[in-house]
């Protein structure tokens, strides 16, 4: 059973998978269900059958957001030439499970985190067009709201510092210190655009060092353009990174921008997983190592 990762999560068995699908959608009953364990921290995902996979939420407030992620996977659906999920059914709360649930598409392909990709200058090529591809899509009128990464770096102040209190055993926190302090003092200029929101490795999918697709769309929407920028620092070095920057064609601020928050989210993936979702846990540590290594502040 996968560990817990939250204090509020519920528990998703697959037998309690099985009933809710046979119960709201009985023609899929007879199809195999499959346990996916990768790095998402958010939702229990199961693989049903073939081409489905059953998407079912942790935690009361991703369940709330269910309704705004599904409308973002909408929304990005067929808008770039890389395959992202399409929601296919939605499912009620019942069987003890007290959120609603989706069931979206299987896209085949390896997790990017299961793979090497420091050095993979097709998969950075790839990776920039779909970044220019979601920022294409219109706002329509929205602004970035709300307390997430995409705003103003200033609103993660109390965060970051108390990852870096409970961070001690695990990482150089003075120089980290030191780093976040400059950061602080980035100015943000950049006007806002659609972004994905979470290029983590385990949202990218790879098939022969291209990109295969890109999974966890639900975080779509208006934000810093160097957001999504966090993908350099979280997949790739060297000759990879330069090439995913210039695919990008952001300026210098929103790449340093973006390093920030790549730092933002590494520093807390450490800590926080280090039990229960080592894989996370480690991403974050390669993630700062790779900041470290070059600061752009």
């Amino acid at each position: 059973m996968t560990p817990v990762m939250h204090d509020d999560e519920v528990e998703v068995p697959p037998a309690l998978v099985a009933e809710l699908v046979r119960t709201r959608f009985p023609d899929w009953a007879g199809l195999p269900l499959t346990a996916l364990h990768g790095t998402g921290t958010v939702n229990a995902v199961f693989r049903l059958g073939e081409d489905l996979v059953v998407r079912l939420p942790r935690r009361p407030g991703p369940a709330a957001q269910l309704p705004a992620e599904l409308a973002a996977t909408r929304e990005l659906f067929g808008r770039t030439r890389f395959p992202t999920p399409e929601v296919v059914a939605v499912g009620d709360p019942g069987a003890g499970y007290p959120f609603s649930w989706s069931v979206v598409r299987w896209i085949p392909g390896t997790p990017a985190d299961e793979v090497g990709t420091a050095d993979a200058q097709d998969l950075a090529a790839d990776l920039a067009e779909f970044v220019r591809g979601v920022r294409d899509l219109s706002l329509h009128g929205r602004r970035f709201s709300g307390d997430g990464r995409g705003g103003d770096l200033h609103r993660h102040d109390g965060w970051v510092r108390e990852c870096f209190e409970r961070s001690g055993e695990l990482l150089d926190v003075p120089a980290l210190r030191a780093l976040w302090e400059r950061y602080l003092r980035l100015p943000h200029v950049s006007a806002d655009v659609v972004t994905h929101g979470d290029l983590v490795p385990g949202n990218v999918l790879i098939t022969g060092g291209r990109l295969a697709g890109v999974l966890d769309v639900g975080g779509l929407g208006p934000a810093d353009p160097a957001l999504d920028l966090i993908a350099g620092w979280h997949l790739f070095e060297g000759a990879a990174r330069e090439r995913f920057r210039a695919g990008c064609a952001g300026g210098d601020l929103d790449w340093v921008r973006g390093q920030a928050w790549a730092f933002v989210q590494a520093v807390g993936l450490v800590w926080y997983y280090v039990r229960s979702n080592p894989r996370m846990s480690s991403l974050g540590a390669r993630t700062l190592a790779r900041i470290v290594a070059d600061p752009l502040v």
